[in-house]
């Protein structure tokens, strides 16, 4: 870990960057700088190791506020986060070929987006009926999950949408992924990645704009417009802090129905034999708001691709689509405010990598993995992200690593 500081900063930034063996994009650097020049950061920032340049915030930073939050830091995603389950399954298990149980998963778990497409009322272009029917679970989940976001709505409308219940256990596109994995010994995992979809993303965004709407009627001077923040005690930070909760708790019970769905789709397949979950499932968001101690204060600290990493608390370190995940526990490191990355981390854009890849590229590094090998998957290319290997070397004082997983069948969107 190393120390950044300036005359422009308030507050010192710590940065896991393995002694400068993780490459970090400078601008990803100023981004944080301009941060840690506002006046209610807390004490420090910290930028973990898979950090890369963000909208508003670096992806990869812990951010302890004091008085104020700011939801361009916190980002659209909320709860975004993994869930991992391990089964009875072993790898001799397995049947010789695998591309029926990602077709299983598939089939069963709308995926791809926005909107309608990767939904329950995703039509069929040809018989333009419903490709799948929206499970009793989902409708049952949602009638917890509605009171809390009529509250919200009834407040603020235009963070409203229509697709609400029929997004809740689907899982999006981008970087979210549905995998079966091997651990170190053998046993068979299910790991998935995926946030709170379009309900989130609206409640987000809608906030973004009225923290600029707010800098702007008090005239606020910020390095950056997508720094604007709310002001703890105003009628805006306290229902901005609610419906981020409530979206936190969405994409919790979104990652929880899709597990239940996959594991459902593969017993259904018949490629293979009876088995269940063994142990408890291992959760975790790795984007989003928690209340929080630390260094002698109740601070909001938020997480923007970071996972909480408490003494003894379990997560989740995902690496590229021809890497392996890591289940992992935490050390509960001050410095990091009890955190560490939330995965690789890119090292070019989405842009940057559909020019600088072809199919064929992409096909050779996820040769022995059954995914997706076509162009639409080229932004998400192994190659598009920094080694797991590197970032998990610049952490190890902030977690141990309790399995490595190898995955075997990737499901993306």
């Amino acid at each position: 870990m190393r120390v950044e500081k300036s005359e422009s900063m308030a507050v010192p930034l710590k940065v896991w960057d393995g002694d400068g063996a993780v490459p970090m994009e400078p601008d990803a650097i100023e981004q944080m700088r301009r941060i840690c020049s506002l006046p209610f950061i807390h004490h420090h920032a910290a930028l973990m190791p898979d950090a890369h340049v963000g909208k508003g915030a670096t992806v990869g930073a812990v951010i302890p506020t004091k008085g104020a939050v700011i939801p361009a830091a916190v980002g659209v995603d909320l709860g975004c986060g993994m869930i991992a389950a391990r089964t009875t399954l072993s790898a001799n298990h397995l049947p010789d070929g695998v591309a029926g149980l990602r077709a299983a998963i598939e089939g069963a778990i709308p995926h791809g987006g926005p909107g309608v497409v990767g939904s329950w009322r995703e039509v069929n272009p040809v018989s333009q009926s419903t490709v799948r029917s929206r499970p009793s679970a989902v409708t049952t989940a949602w009638r917890g999950l509605s009171p809390g976001f009529e509250q919200i709505t009834a407040k603020h409308p235009r963070a409203m949408g229509k697709a609400d219940v029929d997004q809740l256990g689907t899982l999006g596109s981008g970087n979210h992924f549905i995998e079966i994995c091997l651990d170190e010994v053998g046993d068979v995992w299910l790991v998935l990645h995926s946030g709170s979809r379009g309900p989130g993303n609206r409640i987000g965004s809608y906030f973004i704009e009225r923290a600029k709407e707010e800098a702007r009627r008090w005239h606020i001077r910020l390095p950056d417009p997508d720094l604007a923040y709310l002001p703890e005690g105003s009628p805006l930070f306290s229902d901005y802090v609610e419906a981020v909760h409530w979206a936190q708790t969405y994409a919790a019970e979104n990652r929880r129905l899709m597990l239940d769905f996959a594991y459902r789709a593969l017993v259904a397949s018949g490629d293979l034999p009876p088995f269940g979950v063994t142990g408890s499932t291992v959760s975790c968001h790795h984007n989003y708001l928690a209340h929080e101690n630390h260094f002698g204060a109740n601070v909001y600290v938020t997480r923007k691709g970071a996972v909480s990493a408490r003494s003894g608390e379990l997560g989740i370190i995902p690496g590229s689509m021809g890497d392996r995940t890591f289940i992992v526990r935490g050390k509960g490191s001050r410095e990091s405010f009890t955190s560490c990355s939330h995965g690789a981390g890119r090292v070019m854009s989405r842009s940057k990598a559909r020019l600088a890849f072809t199919v064929e590229d992409h096909a050779k590094a996820t040769q022995g993995i059954e995914c997706r090998k076509d162009a639409g998957v080229i932004d998400e290319t192994p190659m598009a992200y920094k080694p797991i290997d590197v970032v998990m070397a610049a952490q190890t004082d902030l977690v141990d690593v309790v399995h490595e997983l190898r995955q075997i069948v990737c499901v993306k969107g």
